[in-house]
Formats: structure tokens, C-alpha cells, sequence
């Protein structure tokens, strides 16, 4: 009879990751469909529109890096909770802004709350999972980016029709407080890393963690790794509908196809990913990802079964990059670090994104809310560049963890 991979306590929490990564994404994703109503409706320029975004951003890294002496000295469920509480109060702020300032102010405390709460995730899955199996753990929880297109952007752009831009987040708050009833009643205290010794200051061992050698190589390795979704998905709707001329009601069919094809290629990436090698799997996302971009980028008018065929690609080499890197990157911090790595990695993560969301405002030009995009093109080659140099870095990352992996020969005294 064949082992069983997952438990039945195992396969639970992979699905309240997964939910609960899927509230997270679907926040931070929706902004984007979003573009189109907001920016009329509260006058924001494509400058001011990236700078929402990286508010979010920005929050979440300097939280994450604040946050990341803690990490390791809490039981990570009640971290969860604490940190998922403000998110949803933070996602309910958006929903109740008026304005500009209002909406970056909400934005600002959503991104607080919500960008630990990603490296608590992975800490948890590093704490109860098996390297060997990560790949598929993985696979399973960043379905969540798919499960947000599949059901989350086309609700969202309904209610945004239907009831205005608000309504898509006080959907995403009611969800939200199910998710975290579920949390409360039925997940496990975490708490094992609590026996492993560690500094008694918080912040010496955020230092301690901040100024390892290998930890700092890493990080400089995951700067770029999020330079791609930030710098295209908060103009990907208003360049679909504005240069590739989309029509508005043809948005919930292109996110919602191209997110089925990303459900299913999840779960098979990751397997893949612990079968064929993590680094070979993001190898081969990062080069397919970089040639899709280009492509993508300088197209113009273009047919809707086209760029629905672009995306499913595009959004593939996405997930093979995300999983892979996310695998290859939990073997990496030792037991008593990992809550603290993940919050920094996560953190540095954000901050490089939130800049990277910036400089794109800057880099995109639109005379008016109706006119197109102007050097999306640049924003390709960008996005192609730091892909190119991030296959590079994550080879040495690659290459000490499997250092790391190799069992260590003893001696024979003769």
C-alpha cells in the first residue's frame, strides 16, 4: 500500500495557508483591476497610483524588518492571528476611503500588518514540512495567485461595477473573518522553535540574523526576485485596456482563464520542482517569464485569445519562479533563524517592489485616464534584465544549500 505524502492535519493547514494566502494576494491583487475605476474617480495620475502600491510595500518591509527579532521568540500561530486581525482592519480602511490621501494612508497600514504575515506562512510550512516535499507545499499555497484571479478578480471587477470600487475590498474583509475564525478553532499552536535556543534580545538577534554572511548573500539574491509583479501588475489592466485594447468586460474572462491554467500548473510545478531540482525548475520560468515579457510589452492592438494565451504563459513562468525560489530559499536559515530570515527575506522583498512600483510610475506616461501607455516597452526590458541577473545569483544560492545538504564525511581513524 502506498505511504500516504500528507497527513489529514497536514493537508488542513496546506488549505488554510493556501485561504489565507489567498485574502493576502487577492488585497494586494485587486488593485490593479482596480486602476481603471480609481484613478477617474479620485483624480490620481500614474505616479500617485504606484505610489499606493508601494505604500503597501514599503510598510510591509520596515514592519517585517521591526518585526523580525520577534519572529522567533512567539508561538507563530498566535503571531498569525495578531498580524491578520490588522490586516483586515486595514483592508476595511480601504474600503472606507474618499480619497487619495485617505487610500494611501489605508494602503500604509494594510501593507503594516499584511507583509509579515507572508513570512509567517513560510515559516510555518518550513517548521511542519519536509524539504523534500516543499516543492509540492509550495505549489499548493501560491495557488492562492491563481485562486485570486479565478475568483477573486472577477467577483471583484463585478462588484466594482455594480456597487463602485469599494465594494471589492469589504468582500475580501468578510472572507477574511472566516478564514480567521478557522485559524482560532482549528490550527495548532507552532511552537516548537521555542525549545531551540536563541538570543534573549530581540534585536541581537535581528543583528545576529541581519549580519550573517550567507543570510546577507540571499538576500541581495530576493531584491529582484519580486522587480517583475511589481513593476507590470499595477499597469497590466490599464495597458491591457488601453494599448491592447481590451474591452473592460472582457477582463473577468482573461484573469479568470488564465487562472485556471495556473491552478492546475501549480500543484504540478511544485512536484516537478522536488522531482527535477528547484534551482533547474526556476531556471527554466525565469528564461521562458523573460521572453514572454519582452513580447508582451510591445505589443499593440492585439486579439483577446492572443493575449489570453500570453498570459497563461507569462503567469507559468511566474509560478515556476515563485515556487521553486520559495522551496530553495526555506532550506536556507537554521531553526532558530527562521522566523526572523523569512521576515527580513519577506521584507526586503516588499521594499525592493515598493521602489520598483514607484520608479514604474515614473517610467509609464498617460496624458489622460482613456489615452495609452507610454513605455510599457522600457518597463519589458527592465523586468528582462533583473530576471537575467537574478538566474545568476540564485545559482550561488543554489550551490551552498546543496553544500549544506551534502552529508558530511566523518574519518575512519585506521
Amino acid at each position: 500500500m502506498k505511504q500516504k505524502i500528507f497527513s489529514g492535519y497536514e493537508i488542513f493547514v496546506i488549505a488554510i495557508l493556501t485561504i489565507l494566502q489567498f485574502t493576502l494576494i487577492l488585497d494586494f491583487m485587486v488593485m490593479s483591476p482596480l486602476g481603471p475605476f480609481l484613478m477617474p474617480k479620485l483624480h490620481i495620475t500614474p505616479a500617485q497610483f504606484g505610489m499606493v502600491v508601494s505604500a503597501y510595500a514599503f510598510s510591509a518591509g520596515l514592519s517585517g524588518i521591526l518585526a523580525a527579532g520577534f519572529a522567533d521568540r512567539f508561538d507563530r500561530k498566535k503571531l498569525l492571528l495578531f498580524f491578520y486581525i490588522g490586516f483586515i482592519g486595514g483592508t476595511l480602511f480601504c474600503g472606507l476611503a474618499t480619497s487619495y490621501s485617505m487610500l494611501l494612508l489605508a494602503r500604509t497600514i494594510t501593507g503594516i500588518f499584511g507583509g509579515v504575515i507572508g513570512s509567517i506562512i513560510f515559516a510555518i510550512i518550513t517548521d511542519i514540512f519536509k524539504l523534500e516535499v516543499r516543492g509540492r507545499v509550495m505549489g499548493f499555497v501560491q495557488m492562492a495567485f491563481a485562486s485570486s484571479q479565478v475568483l477573486g478578480l472577477p467577483i471583484g471587477l463585478y462588484f466594482a461595477n455594480l456597487w463602485g470600487w469599494h465594494s471589492p475590498f469589504i468582500m475580501i474583509v468578510l472572507v477574511s473573518l472566516v478564514v480567521l475564525g478557522v485559524v482560532i478553532i482549528f490550527l495548532k499552536p507552532i511552537n516548537e522553535h521555542l525549545k531551540i535556543k536563541t538570543q534573549r534580545n530581540a534585536f541581537v538577534h535581528l543583528g545576529k540574523t541581519a549580519s550573517n554572511t550567507f543570510y546577507l548573500k540571499t538576500f541581495a539574491a530576493t531584491t529582484l526576485l519580486a522587480t517583475g509583479g511589481f513593476m507590470m501588475m499595477p499597469f497590466g489592466t490599464v495597458f491591457g485596456v488601453n494599448n491592447l485594447k481590451i474591452s473592460p468586460d472582457s477582463l473577468p474572462m482573461l484573469y479568470t482563464v488564465t487562472g485556471i491554467f495556473s491552478m492546475i500548473l501549480g500543484p504540478l510545478i511544485g512536484r516537478a520542482s522536488d522531482g527535477w531540482g528547484k534551482y533547474r525548475m526556476f531556471f527554466a520560468g525565469s528564461v521562458l517569464m523573460m521572453v514572454i515579457v519582452i513580447i508582451y510589452c510591445n505589443l499593440g492592438p492585439t486579439p483577446l485569445w492572443m493575449v489570453v494565451a500570453l498570459n497563461v504563459i507569462m503567469f507559468a513562468g511566474i509560478s515556476a519562479r515563485m515556487i521553486s525560489s520559495q522551496a530553495l530559499l526555506s532550506a536556507i536559515p537554521e531553526p532558530s533563524d527562521r522566523g526572523a530570515f523569512m521576515s527580513i527575506n519577506a521584507s526586503v522583498q516588499q521594499i525592493s517592489g515598493g521602489i520598483a512600483a514607484y520608479v514604474a510610475g515614473l517610467i509609464v506616461v498617460q496624458t489622460t485616464p482613456t489615452s495609452e501607455l507610454l513605455h510599457y516597452d522600457i518597463l519589458g526590458y527592465v523586468v528582462a534584465v533583473s530576471i537575467m541577473i537574478t538566474i545568476g545569483m540564485m545559482w550561488f544560492v543554489n550551490r551552498r544549500v546543496m553544500r549544506k545538504l551534502a552529508p558530511v564525511s566523518i574519518p575512519v581513524n585506521p
